[in-house]
């Protein structure tokens, strides 16, 4: 079979990959303890399973307007409003079926072959195949695991040609956790005033599971309005990942391309997700912020448990629900027989010999690292870092 070499330019997701493998050792009748996917393991909260319900009942099931039903952008931006003193339009909003495809539709929409995207490492593992399908190229920017991870920011600036079109973030970050700090995000929005053809991609989906306090975003900065797009959606602040929910607010001009790029690929998002996507941001906060306080006791535990492990060094992530720590001094070490060379062959000896799926670093652009999800059980989370333990003492 021949494929297009659009296929061909992207690689299958290795977080996908490792809980794959998960599963078919599971499907063996192994014990595996999956820590590799991120999804919250609470179930979506009443009131907006509810309205789900509600939404059947009255017969809400048709199909939808491309960008979203009237009553969704209204609660995203009534939002903005209540959370960052931002006010948007119903036209500066764009639903989808989640934040990816957010994501995707503005690549498609601002980056042609050629063109280059600027991307923080470590990067959410999608963000540079997104890119390399639209035909561009990404730029990535270190970070400083010492440091928490804060970006090296005139790099960053050193980096922006006429063949820039965006900058591409994630805060709280997924896979590190960390969260970039207000002097950070200004000096971001400094940069991006100083070269007006470039447009900022600041994903938020990780806005909810914040330990720190109060969220920080990007667009509480003046005069980047017009080239700041915030990817948001309700999967993981409200435990909704299977509904498939997303949602973008940008410039006018943006959003319309989208909505018409959309429109030709997947149309309107669910009619019943949609619904009870607008009774998860207007309704009870409650439940998000019990699920944080869960989030926060299990990374704690776990980063003291990490920490009594020889060779693996770990922060203190700042939100969502992933660690990040840096492995690499086990690499030319054998264990069980074993060289761990880089972090897949740490990520498959661990999987085969503790049974526990992690995902290898080199899928968000570090290599010296891998990611850990603690959205599972403390039992779970527990179990798995004593295996881990095991295998590497």
């Amino acid at each position: 079979m021949n494929f297009t070499a659009r296929l061909n330019r992207i690689k299958e997701s290795l977080t996908i990959g490792m809980a794959k493998k998960a599963r078919e050792l599971k499907a063996e009748g192994k014990d595996v303890i999956s820590l590799s996917l991120g999804e919250p393991d609470f179930d979506t909260p009443q009131h907006v399973k509810d309205a789900a319900i509600r939404a059947i009942d009255a017969g809400k099931t048709k199909y939808t307007p491309v960008g979203g039903i009237p009553e969704l952008k209204s609660a995203i931006c009534n939002k903005f409003h209540r959370d960052y003193n931002m006010e948007i339009s119903p036209a500066n909003v764009m639903v989808s079926t989640g934040a990816k495809q957010c994501i995707m539709n503005a690549i498609l929409s601002l980056v042609d072959h050629g063109q280059e995207v600027i991307i923080p490492l470590p990067y959410w593992v999608s963000y540079s195949e997104m890119v390399n399908f639209a035909g561009g190229k990404s730029v990535f920017i270190p970070a400083k695991f010492e440091d928490g991870f804060a970006l090296d920011l005139e790099a960053m600036e050193r980096s922006i040609n006429d063949k820039t079109r965006v900058i591409l973030f994630s805060s709280p970050s997924n896979p590190a956790g960390s969260s970039l700090s207000y002097d950070q995000l200004k000096q971001i929005a400094d940069i991006v005033k100083r070269h007006p053809h470039v447009t900022v991609i600041s994903d938020e989906i990780y806005e909810h599971i914040n330990f720190d306090g109060e969220h920080t975003s990007i667009s509480q900065f003046d005069g980047i309005k017009d080239q700041l797009i915030i990817v948001n959606g309700v999967s993981k602040g409200f435990a909704m990942t299977g509904w498939r929910i997303g949602y973008m607010v940008g410039p006018k001009e943006i959003i319309a391309a989208c909505d018409k790029l959309q429109g030709q690929f997947t149309s309107g998002a669910n009619s019943i997700a949609q619904w009870a996507a607008v009774e998860a941001i207007n309704g009870d906060m409650k439940p998000t912020q019990s699920m944080v306080d869960t989030f926060r006791g299990r990374r704690d535990m776990i980063v003291e448990m990490l920490s009594e492990i020889p060779g693996i060094e770990t922060d203190t992530p700042k939100g969502a629900f992933y660690l990040f720590p840096k492995v690499s001094s086990l690499y030319g070490k054998e264990f069980g027989g074993r060289k761990i060379n880089d972090s897949l062959d740490f990520c498959d000896y661990i999987l085969n010999t503790a049974l526990v799926s992690l995902v290898p670093g080199v899928a968000f652009g570090m290599d010296e690292h891998v990611r850990i999800s603690y959205a599972s059980s403390e039992e779970e989370l527990k179990e798995a870092m004593r295996r881990i333990k095991a295998a590497l003492t």
